[in-house]
């Protein structure tokens, strides 16, 4: 991880390009592919988790919401 100061601050800088690489989203125009810190930003704001808390086969289904995946943990599917 690579890290930057501003104004004092230390920072660290978005590894998107290696990020992309694992991440599981499927949403193809999805902007926020490898910003992790803006998808769960993002997500969170919706009341939902981003894909990459989900099995390949539930984050195809697009229902991120904390009511899936807490289904999915009881069920034992995570």
């Amino acid at each position: 991880m690579k890290n930057s100061r501003i104004g004092g601050k230390k920072i660290v800088e978005c590894l998107k390009d290696k990020n992309q690489t694992a991440c599981k989203c499927t949403y193809e125009p999805c902007s926020r592919k490898g910003a992790c810190c803006e998808c769960i930003s993002y997500h969170l704001k919706m009341r939902e988790l981003p894909g990459c808390c989900f099995t390949k086969e539930a984050e195809a289904t697009y229902d991120r919401s904390f009511e899936h995946f807490t289904r999915l943990v009881q069920a034992g599917n995570l």
